[in-house]
């Protein structure tokens, strides 16, 4: 995640609370995460809109991303 943010000329704060809107995350940012966690892993990732909208901070990404991981 603080590759895709740097890649934008922003930093990814170190706190996980960090509201993803505050730091310029958009939808088109998780796209990119989400297509670096599939190349990482091997693994097609299969999420769906209704999570998406529940993410509201770093952390929230990241416990989503492991949630899928995990399935």
């Amino acid at each position: 995640m603080a590759q895709v943010v740097r890649n934008q000329g922003r930093v990814l704060p170190d706190d996980d609370s960090a509201d993803l809107r505050e730091i310029g995350f958009r939808s088109l940012d998780f796209s990119e995460l989400a297509l670096r966690v599939e190349d990482e892993t091997g693994e097609e990732l299969n999420f769906d809109a209704p999570g998406l909208r529940r993410i509201a901070t770093v952390g929230d990404v990241l416990d989503f991303l492991a949630e899928l991981q995990r399935q």
